[in-house]
């Protein structure tokens, strides 16, 4: 747990919310916490729809709790991650032994894909946490039961997924493979009786309960609305435009049907170099009809198969599968540890990537190559130039010494050394180092800055990352409204108090209806241009042309 703590905990606090999700979802959590208003969440002045509000309502409680914006942020990921180790590390020891349990969680801490999301304030982690726990209560009940308070506390949780996510009803997958080790008796499985209907039933009665948490009120207060059509339009979009409308036929991150088969192999580096050996050993544990395997590995394989038959994919829709594999793969890890071929892997493993860390650092501070250059403008980087490459000169000697160390023989402790070098020093370098720049915090202090105390801002598309670190309250005209509309409400408002009303726009948005003499270029972040401007500055009867916030970088 020290461990886990110091890989997961290290740099909490030491920075601000990045893109691309983080800013949004601490942006409804902060204005919740200020409107009161925790049901409906609201992006600037529009409705949030696009993920239900159980992060948001978690970053908010932490807030609440710990009244800084920068340690609540991290908080309800944090203790996700920290609750998936305890109930892996629990099935562990409860299906086999104490030992299978702690190879169990450090086999999850092993996964590079694992800690990064960890270490991000994004929804994942979180319904990676329900999805498991869901998984917990399920197995308790199917392979140590018969435990009807378990299943059902599974259900509920799968539930709460769904409230989370939307996917949290994927847990409920292991009633399949359950029901096929029943009927054809594998070892292991907990036979019900034929009386037991009824409780089987009561499991989704538990997940309705779960969801109606959070969807009975919501349709009620949303009913009360019925003079506003944006209430009717957040139903409709969160119930079914981002689910089955999202799945069924997805706008975004089109990918073939493959694509998640390379992710399990280089993103949950360095666990996947265990595939070799854990693969014959599940078959051999299938022949001999272990329930233990078949139940995760079959849920492993029916959630790989549900996100594989959509169009729409991204690499962390499939990060619930891991705690699942990481308990299949401890009970053979100590023996497949004592062979040389895992070893020299690890070895390779190290080699390679503190290589490249140390040729790039090196390289870079060397020769001075354009990419750098190019990277710093990129994302407005306007540290010291040579720390970036320092802290790769640092992480890569560290993996190597590691490595030097413990030598082949031991080479899973240079693992986990080299390892928790990677992520304390990306805690403890990387956060301080890029939080200017990848937060926006130094653009929306330049631009307070320019700011009389009696001056007000409005904000044309716009990132929620601004008016996130902006220290004062800010005027939006829509996020998602097409850029022309935001553009003339904002100089129709600006048009009423042109003295002490400013307008932050980005320079895409402009067109050749702001005079860039009489603006200001407040500089460049997150790979877009800012300007800050007075009504002086703006092109009579001009119109920019229309453009979304979702089409924007």
């Amino acid at each position: 747990m020290l461990y886990a703590i110091l890989m997961l905990g290290m740099g909490i606090g030491l920075r601000d919310p990045w893109p691309s999700d983080e800013p949004r979802f601490t942006l409804v959590a902060k204005q919740m916490v200020e409107s009161g208003d925790w049901l409906f969440p609201h992006r600037g002045t529009e409705l949030y729809a696009d993920k239900p509000p159980m992060l948001m309502w978690l970053e908010a409680a932490s807030f609440e709790v710990v009244r800084n914006w920068r340690i609540a942020f991290m908080l309800p990921s944090f203790l996700s991650t920290l609750g998936v180790l305890l109930l892996i590390y629990d099935l562990g020891r409860r299906l086999w032994n104490r030992k299978v349990g702690m190879y169990a969680a450090m086999a999850a801490l092993m996964c590079i894909q694992f800690v990064f999301q960890a270490r991000r304030a994004q929804i994942d982690p979180l319904v990676v946490f329900f999805i498991t726990a869901a998984n917990w209560g399920l197995l308790r009940h199917l392979l140590c039961g018969p435990d009807w308070k378990m299943y059902w506390f599974g259900c509920f949780c799968a539930g709460l997924g769904v409230i989370t996510k939307g996917v949290g009803f994927l847990a409920l997958f292991m009633l399949l493979p359950y029901l096929w080790a029943t009927v054809r008796q594998w070892n292991g499985v907990t036979v019900m009786g034929p009386g037991a209907w009824w409780r089987w039933l009561l499991g989704w009665v538990a997940t309705l309960a779960a969801i109606g948490v959070w969807l009975v009120p919501m349709l009620l207060a949303a009913r009360s609305h019925v003079d506003n059509p944006a209430y009717a339009a957040y139903v409709n979009n969160i119930l079914f435009h981002q689910t089955a409308g999202r799945y069924a036929h997805a706008w975004h991150h089109i990918q073939s049907t493959f694509y998640y088969l390379p992710i399990m192999l280089y993103a949950w580096l360095p666990l996947s170099l265990t595939y070799p050996g854990s693969v014959l050993r599940w078959w051999q544990a299938l022949r001999a009809k272990d329930a233990r395997i078949l139940l995760p590995l079959g849920w492993i394989v029916l959630v790989l198969l549900f996100f594989s038959a959509s169009a729409g994919k991204r690499d962390v829709y499939i990060l619930p599968m891991l705690p699942m594999l990481a308990l299949i793969t401890a009970p053979y890890l100590e023996a497949m540890l004592s062979m040389r071929w895992l070893r020299v892997l690890c070895t390779l493993f190290l080699i390679v990537t503190g290589g490249a860390l140390l040729v790039l650092g090196v390289y870079a501070l060397v020769s001075h190559p354009t990419f750098a250059a190019k990277l710093a403008d990129d994302r407005g980087f306007d540290g010291p130039a040579d720390s970036l490459w320092w802290m790769c000169i640092v992480i890569g000697a560290a993996q190597w010494l590691m490595l030097a160390l413990f030598r082949v023989r031991h080479a899973q402790w240079a693992v986990a050394g080299g390892m928790l070098a990677l992520w304390i020093v990306c805690g403890l370098w990387a956060y301080p180092l890029l939080n200017d720049s990848s937060s926006s915090v130094a653009l929306m202090r330049r631009v307070s800055a320019h700011l009389a105390p009696q001056d007000e801002l409005g904000m044309v598309d716009w990132k929620e990352q601004n008016m996130l670190m902006l220290d004062r309250h800010a005027t939006d005209f829509g996020f998602t409204a097409p850029t022309s509309q935001q553009f003339t409400r904002a100089v129709h408002w600006q048009a009423a108090a042109p003295a002490t009303r400013w307008l932050f726009v980005q320079e895409s948005a402009m067109g050749d209806c702001v005079d860039r003499s009489k603006a200001i270029d407040v500089g460049h972040a997150n790979r877009l241009n800012w300007w800050l401007f007075k009504g002086d500055a703006v092109t009579s009867g001009c119109m920019p042309g229309a453009v979304t916030n979702e089409d924007a970088p």
